[in-house]
Parts: structure tokens; C-alpha cells; sequence
């Protein structure tokens, strides 16, 4: 029997009880955007979840090829009648068994999916204010830089900006420099310079930067560049945006005092729509 919010069950009754990424937060997942029954990226999505569990020492089933994911996460989508436009997550989580040891390293996935607004990506002008979170830091590692269902910085920085009025926080490493947003990748642009932080600064590898920074490197007059960026060059920059799968891109208009222009903004979100199309 088990105590749950005061109600004395059957230790059956509760799916949690056992769950490692409930209570080790021994999981990884992957967010993903599917427009007209298409999964966005899936290559990248899929070889970034295959590295994250064997980073983690999880065992990858044989059947668990790309064209699976595909068919499993397509046919939740359709079930639901969402496949004109959604967000989807998979979360794969170590089976049950064992404390900080596992009693084996098998794993089950969850997916779930609701419906977004939008197919194509669009630039929101509309203000957008970030400022530093400097609570709690990220670490310069290789965890850092895959999806893990440890996300406690990500929840801490989200309920600070929400506090003090900020759309987003910027983190920071352990070396103090600028690392990524709470729900996305930084880039800044400096002059001709767009200018984003490595993996290796414990930023995560995320699968937009991937298309970004592809996409900018095509651009005639931008010298696209991957290195680290210190909280100072942030109010020296022309322009800053953060990216993930699900926006896109997302203009930054303000820093502290500091406001910003949207125009590399608007011509990367152009391109990227090109480009899925």
C-alpha cells in the first residue's frame, strides 16, 4: 500500500511508483512538429534520440528504426485528427526496477500530441523581453547537451521570468557565459557575425540550430560562427533570436535597456519555410 495525496491505495493504483522518470528522472524525449501528417526533421529527431539513450546506457530495442518512431507517432496523430498541424513528444524512460541502479536497462516510450495553430513558422514582432537567470547554472558536459526529463533550470528560470515579467531567461555555464534560452538556442548578430554557442559550452544540440545554422551559411554577407558568447556581448549585439522546432525562430526585442532589430529574424524564418516546402 502506498500514501497518495493522503489516501492510503494499492501500490498498483499509481502508475508513478515505480516509474524511474517520475522518480529519478531517468528519461530523454524529443519534441516534435508534424505539418500534413509530415514529421519535421525526423532524421534529426531520431538519430539525436538514439545518441541520448546510448549516452545514458539505454538499451535500444531492434525494431526501434526510424521508419517505427514514424509510424507510431503518425498514427497517434491521425487517431486524434491532428495531422494538419501538431506538436508532438516522445519520452523514452528506463523500465522499472532498482534505485539509482537499474535492475536492467529496457526501456518503454509515451507519446502524446496536441494541436498547434500555425503549419508554416512565422516572426513574431510583438515585445519580447529576456533578461539573465543566474540562480542556478549549466554545466559544460555532455548531459547538457541532450534532452533529459531532468529539466529543474528550465522549470526555476520559467517561474523567475514569469515573476518578474520576462518572456524568457537566458542561462548561463559554470564558466559564466551565455549558453541558450529556457526553451530554445541563442544566436546574436553582430555586425556581419551570427554568432551562436558550441555544444561544447553545455548548450543543447538542438535540432532548429542544426537548420539555422545551415540556412545562414547560405547567405552571401553572413559569416556564420560557433563560439562562446559572454553576458556583455549581449548589449553589444544588432539583433538576438532564439530557435526551437516548435516556433522556429523567435525575435529577442529587448535586453535589459538594450532593444533590437528583427531583419536577419525575417529572412532566416523566409528561408526555413522554403525549405520544408
Amino acid at each position: 500500500m502506498i500514501n497518495f495525496n493522503g489516501n492510503i491505495v494499492g501500490q498498483n493504483d499509481n502508475l508513478l511508483t515505480q516509474n524511474r522518470a517520475f522518480l529519478y528522472g531517468d528519461g530523454v524525449f524529443e519534441t516534435l512538429k508534424i505539418v500534413n501528417n509530415k514529421i519535421l526533421f525526423l532524421e534529426d529527431h531520431y538519430f539525436r534520440l538514439m545518441a541520448s539513450m546510448r549516452v545514458v546506457r539505454m538499451e535500444i530495442p531492434m525494431n526501434f528504426t526510424m521508419e517505427y518512431l514514424e509510424e507510431q507517432i503518425l498514427s497517434l496523430i491521425n487517431y486524434n485528427s491532428l495531422s494538419d498541424s501538431a506538436r508532438a513528444r516522445i519520452t523514452v524512460y528506463r523500465n522499472d526496477g532498482g534505485y539509482y541502479l537499474p535492475q536492467n536497462n529496457t526501456i518503454s516510450f509515451l507519446i502524446h500530441a496536441t494541436a498547434l495553430d500555425n503549419k508554416a513558422y512565422e516572426v513574431n514582432e510583438n515585445q519580447y523581453e529576456v533578461d539573465l537567470y543566474k540562480d542556478f547554472y549549466v554545466t559544460k558536459q555532455l548531459l547538457s547537451s541532450i534532452k533529459t526529463t531532468n529539466k529543474i533550470i528550465n522549470i526555476t528560470g520559467s517561474i523567475y521570468a514569469n515573476e518578474n515579467g520576462l518572456d524568457n531567461c537566458i542561462l548561463l555555464n559554470d564558466s559564466k557565459n551565455v549558453v541558450e534560452a529556457l526553451q530554445g538556442n541563442l544566436f546574436m548578430l553582430l555586425g556581419n557575425k551570427l554568432i551562436t554557442p558550441p555544444v561544447s559550452e553545455g548548450c543543447l544540440n538542438g535540432v532548429m540550430r542544426k537548420q539555422i545554422l545551415a540556412l545562414a551559411k547560405k547567405l552571401t554577407d553572413i559569416e556564420v560562427m560557433e563560439e562562446p558568447i559572454s553576458p556583455f556581448d549581449l548589449q553589444k549585439a544588432d539583433e538576438l533570436f532564439l530557435t526551437n522546432v516548435i516556433k522556429g525562430i523567435q525575435p529577442i526585442t529587448k535586453y535589459r535597456k538594450k532593444e533590437f532589430t528583427t531583419k536577419i529574424s525575417g529572412i532566416l524564418t523566409q528561408r526555413l519555410n522554403e525549405s520544408i516546402t
